[in-house]
Formats: C-alpha cells, sequence, structure tokens
C-alpha cells in the first residue's frame, strides 16, 4: 500500500459523509482473532489503555477480557499507533471486533502511510 494516495480514499475518511466516529466491524472473529489484535498492540509497542469500567489496568489476554460475565462492566481498549490517532477497541464479543477511530485526526495525504501501515500490520 505504498501508493495510497489521498484522493483515491479521501470519501472514507470523510467525516461528514462517515461520521465523526464511526463504529467499525471486523465479522467472523473468534478469540484467537481478538489475541491477534491483543498481539499486534504490544509487538508493535504503540502505547494503549486497556480498562474495565472505567478503571485502568494490565492488558489480560483476549480469552479472560471475552470470558467475563455479560453482565460486567464495559472493557476498552485504547490504541494509540501514533501519537495522534486514537483507536477505541470494544471488546464484546469474541464473533466480532467492534472499534471506532477519530476521522477528524486522518485528514491529509500526511496520514496515508499511518493508515496503510495499521491496515498492512492488522492483515498481517
Amino acid at each position: 500500500m505504498p501508493d495510497l494516495l489521498w484522493d483515491d480514499v479521501r470519501d472514507f475518511f470523510d467525516p461528514d459523509l462517515m461520521g465523526a466516529l464511526p463504529d467499525l466491524h471486523v465479522a467472523d472473529a473468534s478469540v484467537g482473532d481478538w489475541q491477534a489484535v491483543f498481539g499486534l498492540v504490544r509487538s508493535k509497542r504503540w502505547t494503549f489503555e486497556y480498562s474495565v469500567g472505567g478503571v485502568v489496568g494490565p492488558l489480560p489476554s483476549a480469552a479472560q477480557v471475552l470470558s467475563r460475565p455479560a453482565d460486567a462492566d464495559m472493557a476498552d481498549l485504547r490504541v494509540w499507533p501514533v501519537p495522534d490517532v486514537l483507536a477505541v477497541f470494544r471488546p464484546r464479543g469474541a464473533d466480532e471486533i467492534d472499534f471506532d477511530v477519530d476521522l477528524r485526526e486522518l485528514q491529509g495525504q500526511e496520514w496515508t502511510p499511518c493508515v496503510a501501515s495499521c491496515a498492512t500490520s492488522a492483515a498481517t
């Protein structure tokens, strides 16, 4: 994806078209897929914050996070792959990876390498 041009993807990152904080979903996921996300965050040494009910703590395994009772407080994994870009993952169930990004943080050609790098890292 080194040749990703802003003009080619601009509409996907337009807050007026897509909403400023679009919810993104990866369907047909598994505990292993969630663990791959957790592993990617750690291996890339991205800044992150894991919390349950607003209380920050260490990031457990995906199996531990996803086996919490249905009525447990909400867990969030906030990830900054680069300092000015935040992705918030919400591990609510193993079958779908839910997260959002603030599209206002991803405007212009200067962000396309970050988007391409994150997408490539997630795909491998």
